[in-house]
């Protein structure tokens, strides 16, 4: 069976996750511990888990399809809306995983009960053992520290068109054994899609990771972002997105998968009052990586659960479409040996 490594964390590990399942495929979902905004970030603060969010996305996605479990799946994702000073804000999924890393004695061991409660068609595994705070050092010298403060750029005042000079976690603890051997021995990773600096990157900052991609001999996919990132990404074209994960990677990925589907007006148009604007394609075959251009477009725009207090993306890849596009790259490779 086709190995498969995902390495991020949030809606886009979520969005590949949720499609890949559907394949038979042996799927490893390795997630950031990274994570300090929203219901996450207050659980992390008050219990010191290993932050919840990204695991229970992942393990959401990989919930088996069917009527019993999809009730779960809905169950762990559903957001408290009221409650000002206790729930609100909080999402079910969370709350569960903490309650059974209290009674089990162990978030590791909860991960794996959760993951059996849901029927999960996978693997979720943790970046490290331990939580961690990402700090991003700016063109500026200024430096930033905790992702849910480098994703608030626009409440914090700074000025977000500094481009992140260097990113790296404190402490500096490594990557552990299962999620360096499933890089090692996987035959695909696929990187996003996802916000570069607070999803993707704070899984290769981590001590040993470039080195297991290194040794990896895997194919590596990487899903092109739809839109720039203000405080992140800003003015950032495609290869400018390749360019950099290919620093944190240490490689460059052998295939590119762009969205080819034009972005609605009507939502453009939200995005660019926060300085967020489509990524313009200027990829080109030849760089030593492939380039697949797809309509893998979702249909309608993302409205943010109440009570969400996080800022998140309007529009998304289509989980569908972007998994049959992965899928067709992993045939296509291994036909061609």
């Amino acid at each position: 069976m086709t190995k498969i490594v995902t390495m991020g964390g949030g809606t886009g590990t979520y969005t590949v996750l949720s499609g890949l399942k559907k394949y038979p495929l042996d799927i490893t979902a390795i997630v950031t511990t990274a994570d300090s905004g929203g219901s996450t970030g207050r659980l992390r603060d008050e219990f010191g888990y290993l932050p919840v969010g990204d695991f229970r996305m992942a393990l959401t996605a990989l919930t088996s399809s069917e009527e019993e479990s999809e009730f779960l799946r809905e169950l762990f994702l559903h957001r408290f809306d009221r409650g000002e000073d206790g729930l609100r804000g909080h999402n079910f999924g969370n709350l569960f995983l903490i309650a059974m890393a209290d009674v089990l004695g162990s978030y590791e061991q909860a991960v794996k009960m959760a993951a059996r409660i849901l029927r999960v068609n996978g693997t979720v595994l943790p970046v490290t053992s331990e939580p961690v705070d990402l700090v991003a050092e700016y063109e500026s010298g200024e430096i930033v520290r905790g992702e849910a403060g480098i994703d608030d750029v626009l409440e914090s005042g700074r000025d977000g068109k500094q481009r992140i000079k260097s990113l790296w976690v404190e402490p500096d603890v490594p990557i552990t054994p299962d999620a360096a051997l499933a890089v090692m021995e996987t035959d695909f990773i696929v990187l996003g899609p996802g916000d570069l600096y607070t999803s993707l990157f704070p899984n290769l900052v981590v001590g040993g990771a470039k080195k297991a991609v290194e040794k990896s001999n895997a194919h590596i996919i990487y899903v092109m972002n739809l839109m720039t990132k203000y405080g992140q990404t800003f003015g950032f074209t495609a290869k400018d997105h390749v360019e950099e994960l290919a620093t944190y990677l240490g490689r460059q990925p052998d295939t590119v998968i762009v969205n080819s589907e034009p972005l609605p007006d009507e939502i453009l148009l939200k995005y660019e009052e926060e300085q967020d604007f489509p990524v313009e394609d200027d990829l080109e075959d030849g760089n030593g990586y492939k380039v697949v251009r797809a309509k893998i477009l979702a249909p309608e725009e993302i409205e943010k659960p109440s009570g969400d207090i996080v800022r998140r993306s309007l529009v998304r890849h289509d989980s569908d479409k972007l998994a049959w596009e992965i899928v067709k790259i992993t045939k296509e490779t291994e036909l061609a040996g």
